[in-house]
């Protein structure tokens, strides 16, 4: 694990680099989707400035309702600077770039697929940071072909304990995702590749989460779990629903992109 980097006198948090890295990369893809679709390129600054903050918000604070335990009064725990959850981020993302959007007057359903790439590509290289700091994101022990240790990580793994490398498999499910949303952006009506983004993600996590240590809370599934599960559900409702109005999910005439 490589928790640091040490330049000169500058220590560097891996994580904290892959999570920037996260952004700058959602945002290119963000912002060759709106040149695609003829709106200002620097529109992209602006919604993943947005989607930071609320994700840095909504993160923290789902952070705290899943973890308070009421030892430290509530604004020592809201600023106490450790503990984020991607669930969380994703609702205040949501909410952050809602924002953004409504403010632009571009609340519509062709700006959910401008995010679905983007937020698998985000993701995937989110997921790198976890796997280089060791941050406790790692499954159960498990003395498989490739297991890995987390005994340098920033939540280490007990000595000569092997884990499944559960952030490496969220990369490479996310990355996928995101590879193939992208190929699709031009197929479907507006908001579908949002709906196949809540099924992707929803259905990788789903399974993923077999392999963490993350305790149950209903029906023997974590709460990420079930979050996943409303996520698969919306997003298949959202495609039938589609399908049964229109008897199609491919992108009419109307809603093609005009070509240079």
């Amino acid at each position: 694990m490589i928790p640091e980097i040490s330049i000169g006198p500058l220590t560097l948090q891996t994580f904290g680099l892959m999570f920037a890295l996260a952004f700058i990369v959602a945002g290119l893809l963000v912002y060759k989707r709106f040149e695609e679709l003829g709106k200002p390129g620097d529109w992209a600054y602006e919604a993943v400035f947005a989607a930071l903050a609320g994700g840095l918000i909504g993160a923290r604070v789902y952070f705290l309702i899943d973890n308070y335990d009421g030892s430290d009064g509530i604004f020592d725990s809201l600023f106490s600077g450790s503990g984020l959850t991607w669930y969380g981020g994703l609702i205040g993302g949501v909410v952050g770039v809602a924002l953004w959007a409504k403010w632009r007057n571009y609340l519509n359903l062709r700006l959910t697929d401008v995010a679905a790439p983007a937020l698998l590509a985000g993701h995937a290289v989110g997921r790198i940071g976890c796997q280089l700091s060791g941050d406790g994101d790692y499954g159960k022990p498990w003395d498989g072909p490739w297991a890995m240790s987390y005994e340098d990580g920033v939540v280490p793994t007990p000595p000569g304990v092997t884990v499944h490398p559960t952030p490496i498999y969220e990369m490479l499910a996310y990355g996928l995702g995101a590879y193939v949303l992208w190929r699709l952006r031009d197929r479907f009506r507006f908001g579908i590749l949002f709906a196949l983004y809540l099924i992707w993600a929803g259905t990788a996590r789903f399974f993923v989460e077999f392999l963490r240590t993350n305790d149950s809370v209903a029906i023997g599934l974590t709460m990420a779990q079930l979050i996943s599960l409303a996520m698969i559900v919306i997003g298949l409702g959202w495609i039938l629903n589609v399908k049964r109005l229109h008897g199609t999910l491919a992108r009419p005439a109307d809603q093609q992109l005009p070509t240079a």
